[in-house]
């Protein structure tokens, strides 16, 4: 056998040996690939394929400060809502467009750092805003009359997401 078949046979690279401190930072790299990429990246982020006409269940467990956007469709219309936590422990939770924007096509909002941007028109709102605010340039919310929420999940009827899909009309379609 030769030295590079008698390397390989024992594991070893015709370099030689794999360093252990090597395989662990590529571990450590793939894992936390897979962490941005199941939690949406710093931004938050879609939690699955959207819901097709149903109602949209959201996990209670799963809301943070780090603002998570869940899309549904709804006859044809993509929509998405927002589920956040804020500083005083509730959820808040509001339409991803904007109330002033939404026709413009960019009216929605995408999480920098600790605040919620619009993207049309820079609009700043942190998550203790959200829900709280109506009328303006900030996300529509969705009262709590507008959902029923349990200790598990938050739920947002088909029929109420329906209503919403006017104002998704032009939503990301427009630049």
């Amino acid at each position: 056998m030769s030295n590079t078949s008698d390397r390989r046979a024992r594991g070893a690279s015709a370099r030689g040996p794999v360093k252990p401190f090597v395989v662990l930072a590529v571990v450590a790299a793939l894992a936390a690939t897979l962490f941005a990429a199941t939690r949406g990246g710093a931004g938050g982020g879609n939690t699955a394929a959207p819901i097709r006409d149903a109602d949209l269940v959201i996990p209670v467990a799963e809301v943070t400060e780090a603002a998570r956007f869940y899309p549904v469709e709804i006859e044809g219309t993509t929509l998405e809502v927002i589920a956040v936590e804020a500083a005083d422990g509730t959820i808040r939770t509001a339409f991803n467009t904007c109330q002033v924007c939404y026709d413009s096509g960019r009216g929605y909002y995408k999480q920098d750092g600790g605040a919620l941007v619009c993207q049309n028109c820079g609009n700043r709102f942190l998550p203790d805003q959200v829900e709280l605010q109506s009328g303006g340039c900030n996300p529509v919310p969705i009262f709590p009359e507008n959902k029923t929420v349990s200790d598990e999940s938050i739920t947002i009827s088909e029929e109420f997401l329906g209503e919403a899909r006017v104002i998704f009309s032009n939503w990301k379609t427009a630049y």
